[in-house]
């Protein structure tokens, strides 16, 4: 019989028992194998970022006023200097300082006896001009009968008629002296000219004034209305509707407090310059606010929105979701496939709380305006829960 063509010893040179002990590691060895790439993917599935719940804006074109926003000061309507206008000791002050007076208000009062002996004197000589006068018209009168009988020499009564008419004229120079007089005297109370807030006094009491150069005695403010000055440049100007700007282009004026609220009462220009200013590149202006209550002061420093027309097709976003860069503003928008994507954007001013975006949204842009620091470019983001409404703007 021939031998078997099946042999152990001639298929494997190992026998079976060494031959079991190759076979079981390896088996070993690929399910390892096997269980590190499920615990790699495992771990790359744990560390992935998760989707950012976000709140959204559906941005909507709308229009709001168009408007220029500067910086601006305060200053009264009238600023009034009191000033001395004789000289003497100053006895009393008769208000106090920073108070309200209203206008003919004594505030200061002179030594009045230099100015009371003076108009005493004045009134001695009106009557002693008075007399001579009166004297003179009554000798004309009597020689005028007589020249007409030809009784007097026709000099003798040109004499007397000179004579009338020099009683005359020093009568008026009298009367103008004790009028003069009289004014001085009233001078020495020094009244207040306008209404308004008084300063502090310049000098004190006791004090010798002057009605020169140094009669400076305090000054008055009026509050109501109070005035505002600010300047706006050429291309501010041309940034408007129109390209220009009028007391009768401008539609209001709202002053903006350093606290960042809204003055209540409204504005309106009262002047607006004719010319630039070669050296700023800029044109004057002065708005006109109602201050009743005195709450704004002279000489703060506020901002100034003049609204002149409307702008159309701009976007009102939450100054929140409007982030800066190295690059320019932009906002954070959830594209189609869910991904946060920066969107560069131009602004303009401020409405509200507000920023109006003049370019770079168009209707329909879902703005992310909540987690903006967790949100990077790419990042997955979804809505949050259902319930809550998608605001418009």
């Amino acid at each position: 019989m021939a031998p078997s063509s099946f042999s152990p010893s001639r298929q494997s040179p190992l026998p079976p028992a060494q031959l079991s002990r190759l076979v079981v590691p390896a088996g070993m060895l690929l399910l390892a194998v096997l269980a590190g790439c499920g615990k790699g993917d495992a771990q790359q599935a744990a560390t992935a970022p998760p989707t950012l719940p976000v709140t959204l804006l559906e941005a909507q074109p709308t229009r709001v006023p168009s408007s220029v926003e500067v910086t601006a000061q305060t200053e009264g309507s009238r600023e009034v200097e009191v000033r001395a206008r004789v000289g003497g000791i100053l006895e009393k002050r008769l208000y106090e300082e920073g108070s309200a007076v209203k206008a003919g208000q004594a505030l200061f009062r002179i030594d009045r006896a230099p100015f009371e002996i003076a108009l005493a004197q004045a009134r001695a000589s009106l009557a002693d001009a008075q007399a001579r006068a009166e004297q003179a018209v009554r000798e004309k009168d009597r020689l005028q009968g007589l020249v007409a009988q030809q009784a007097i020499s026709r000099k003798e009564f040109d004499d007397a008629s000179s004579n009338a008419a020099v009683g005359q004229a020093a009568l008026q120079a009298a009367q103008a002296r004790v009028r003069d007089a009289e004014l001085n005297l009233s001078y020495t109370l020094v009244a207040a000219p306008v209404s308004g807030i008084s300063g502090r006094a310049s000098r004190s009491e006791g004090s010798l004034v002057s009605a020169g150069s140094d009669s400076l005695l305090t000054s008055i403010v009026q509050l109501n209305p109070l005035w505002v000055r600010f300047s706006l440049s050429e291309s501010e100007i041309a940034s408007l509707p129109g390209g220009r700007l009028g007391p009768g282009t401008v539609k209001s004026v709202e002053l903006v407090l350093p606290d960042g609220a809204t003055y209540g009462n409204k504005g309106r220009l009262n002047f607006a310059a004719s010319t630039v200013d070669p050296k700023l590149g800029t044109v004057a202006l002065r708005a006109e606010f109602d201050n009743p209550e005195g709450r704004l002061l002279p000489g703060q420093f506020a901002r100034v929105r003049v609204i002149a027309g409307n702008r159309d097709g701009v976007f009102l976003v939450p100054q929140t979701a409007v982030m800066q860069s190295d690059a320019g503003r932009f906002v954070f928008v959830m594209n189609a496939a869910g991904h946060a994507e920066p969107r560069p954007v131009t602004v303009g001013e401020w409405q509200g709380k507000d920023w109006v975006v003049l370019k770079g949204l168009v209707a329909g842009d879902r703005i992310i305006v909540d987690n903006l620091i967790k949100v990077r470019p790419g990042a997955a983001v979804k809505p949050k829960p259902a319930g809550t409404p998608a605001a418009k703007f």
